[in-house]
C-alpha cells in the first residue's frame, strides 16, 4: 500500500515494532508482528476480538515482555524497559478500563502526575493541594479535555465518558510525546464518543498516537493510517481509504458494512 508523505522521508519512526512474538501457553497472541508509527501520526490498530490488540498495547507499555522481537521508541530500544521507565521516556497509556482514584477530585487526580513530573514529595497533601505550581497546570489540562467545570467533583461521581476524559488528562500530565489509547470510546454513548473524537482530533500533530478501538466511525474519522490484526498477525496497513477497500480486510473483519462498529 502507498506510504504517507511523512513516512517517505528520512525521519525515523517514533515507534517501531519488529517481529514481536508473545505466546500464552499454546496461544500465540502476537505472531511476528511488525509496524511503524511516524512522528505526529495517529495510527489505529483494529481487528476482531482475540486479534492480539490489547496484548500489543501491553507489550508496548511494558506491562508484558515479548518472547521475541524488538520495540524501538524515539530511536531507543525499549524492549526490556519497565513500564515506569517508558512513561518517563515519554510513552503514556490510557487504559481500556478506567483507572482513576475515585475518592479524589478530578483536579487531585491530575495533580498527582503533575506533582511527580515536578519532583515534589507526595507527603503533606493538604498544603500541596493549594500549591499553584501544581493546581494551575492540572486545571489547564482539565480545561483541555473539557472538564474544567468539573475539577472539584469527586472522580467517582463523574459520568463514565467524563472519567475517560479524566484518564486522558492524567496521561497528558505525565508529559508524553506518544499516547497509547486502548479503546478510549469503550462504554460511551454516541454523543460522548463524538466529543472524544473531536478532542483527539485536536491533539493530532501535537502528540504521536496509537489508537486501539472497536468504533469504526471513530477510527476512520481519526486515523492517518490503520493496521489490521487477525490472530496476532498484520494482514494490512494503509490509509483509511486503502483499508476500507482492501478485499482481505473486508473478508476478515469489516464485512459488508464498512462504516459500522465492529463485532
Amino acid at each position: 500500500m502507498a506510504e504517507p508523505a511523512n513516512m517517505a522521508g528520512l525521519e525515523a519512526p517514533s515507534l517501531e515494532v519488529k517481529g514481536l512474538i508473545k505466546a500464552f501457553g499454546g496461544l500465540t497472541a502476537t505472531d511476528n508482528l511488525s509496524l511503524e508509527v511516524a512522528p505526529g501520526e495517529l495510527h489505529a490498530v483494529i481487528g476482531p476480538n482475540g486479534a492480539g490488540k490489547t496484548t500489543l498495547v501491553n507489550l508496548l507499555s511494558g506491562l508484558l515482555k515479548p518472547d521475541a522481537g524488538a520495540i524501538t521508541f524515539a530511536g531507543r530500544d525499549i524492549t526490556r524497559l519497565s513500564a515506569p521507565a517508558r512513561v518517563k521516556a515519554g510513552l503514556a497509556r490510557s487504559f481500556q478500563i478506567t483507572s482513576i482514584f475515585r475518592d479524589f477530585t478530578a483536579l487531585e487526580n491530575v495533580m498527582l502526575p503533575v506533582q511527580a513530573q515536578q519532583g515534589h514529595s507526595f507527603r503533606f497533601w493538604t498544603p500541596v493541594s493549594r500549591d499553584a505550581r501544581l493546581t494551575a497546570p492540572a486545571r489547564e489540562l482539565l480545561e483541555r479535555v473539557g472538564l474544567g467545570e468539573r475539577a472539584d467533583v469527586r472522580a467517582g461521581d463523574l459520568a463514565y465518558g467524563e472519567q475517560r476524559q479524566l484518564e486522558i488528562a492524567i496521561s497528558l500530565a505525565t508529559g508524553p510525546s506518544f499516547l497509547l489509547l486502548d479503546e478510549p470510546m469503550a462504554g460511551m454513548g454516541p454523543e460522548e464518543s463524538q466529543g472524544l473524537v473531536e478532542f483527539l482530533s485536536a491533539l493530532k500533530g501535537r502528540y504521536t498516537m496509537l489508537l486501539v478501538e472497536h468504533d469504526m466511525d471513530a477510527v476512520f474519522a481519526l486515523a492517518d493510517r490503520i493496521t489490521v490484526l487477525v490472530y496476532g498477525r498484520v494482514i494490512a496497513t494503509g490509509t483509511p481509504d486503502e483499508i476500507r477497500n482492501d478485499p482481505e480486510v473486508r473478508a476478515a473483519y469489516l464485512g459488508d458494512d464498512q462504516s459500522g462498529e465492529a463485532a
